[in-house]
């Protein structure tokens, strides 16, 4: 017999409804997809515990553990308190109650490539970032979806986001060191913007104006005379979503911000969410809610009080394309046994 429960109330604990009524599944929230090897244990456990014994890796890099009937939940709140301590807590210092498990699902785990970590192409630490991110966002009642990249390829598609950040460079070139081989120079123009050239001196130039720091041309100097800078930058990309009515890739809004910067734009958002919704949280894409309130609005409010690093850039405009879809034609349903000729 399947006992009464309160679907609402238990997605906003991460719990996503089954088609099998009376299941659930946990949806483990990994803020930049790295932890410790030991936790797998956990999620190992509630799986064959509770669950069917299956087990997701979500599309958001989440851990998941379908199967769990309604009323194992609280046993499966209490067994993964520890990990939300060390987790949510002790890492990301989210201010929180563990007891009863995940406060709220709005905020939506925070992807992250592997970054600066161990790829060779990244320019900053995501996991660190997303760990930070996480104390911004969470717990709050307002949507919201962040992919961090750790470089222009975008592995982590911070193009179809809320919020996808991107984590840049600005090259240093020492000069005494090149030998003038080129080899900046063939990368930049296989792989990024062309914006290298070798001059009459056998040494390079460049066309800063559209370098998207990418940090291509470290990887490929042979000598080191390109290297990352020391101060870290980021891009963000605004109003990304999928779905199945206006999916929308997103579209640049800041560019050469720091970290400081970046955080401090972020922790607008739950602010700007709430003017827009009225004070009543519900599931909406970020984009939409910039659509309703028009991106001048948004920029003044999620601006408010920002102190902008010297080097960053603000789009004044931004323009999205949409797919509309219309039809005025009548159309016959099939027949029984009819196919599409």
């Amino acid at each position: 017999m399947v006992e009464d429960c309160n679907i609402k109330k238990l997605k906003n604990n991460c719990f996503r409804q089954s088609k099998v009524a009376g299941e659930f599944m946990l949806q483990l929230r990994v803020p930049g997809a790295v932890i410790e090897a030991k936790w797998l244990d956990v999620i190992q456990h509630v799986c064959t515990t509770w669950g069917d014994g299956s087990f997701h890796i979500g599309v958001r890099q989440t851990l998941d553990a379908p199967g769990i009937k309604s009323q194992d939940i609280p046993a499966v709140n209490q067994y993964i308190q520890p990990y939300l301590e060390e987790i949510e807590c002790a890492l990301c210092g989210v201010e929180m109650q563990t007891e009863n498990g995940y406060p709220f699902i709005a905020p939506r785990n925070i992807m992250a490539c592997i970054g600066g970590v161990h790829c060779v192409k990244g320019n900053v630490n995501t996991q660190d970032l997303a760990h930070k991110l996480e104390k911004a966002i969470y717990p709050n009642p307002y949507h919201i979806k962040i992919a961090i990249a750790g470089c222009p390829n975008d592995c982590a598609k911070a193009h179809f986001q809320d919020f996808g950040f991107i984590g840049s460079t600005k090259p240093i070139y020492d000069i005494d060191r090149c030998i003038g081989c080129g080899a900046c120079v063939k990368k930049c123009q296989h792989a990024a913007t062309r914006v290298l050239s070798l001059n009459a001196s056998k040494k390079i130039d460049k066309d800063v104006c559209c370098c998207v720091g990418c940090g291509e041309c470290v990887t490929a100097c042979p000598t080191g005379a390109w290297r990352r800078s020391p101060q870290d930058f980021y891009k963000i990309i605004l109003g990304g979503r999928t779905g199945k009515q206006f999916p929308r890739m997103g579209k640049m809004f800041a560019n050469w911000l720091t970290e400081d910067t970046l955080l401090a734009i972020v922790r607008n958002w739950p602010k700007f969410s709430s003017w827009v919704l009225g004070g009543k949280p519900v599931y909406i894409h970020g984009g939409h809610l910039i659509d309703r309130a028009g991106y001048e609005k948004f920029k003044e409010m999620i601006l408010d009080g920002v102190e902008l690093n010297p080097e960053a850039y603000i789009a004044e405009s931004i323009h999205w394309a949409e797919t509309e879809y219309r039809s005025n034609i009548h159309v016959k349903p099939l027949a029984q046994h009819e196919t599409v000729k």
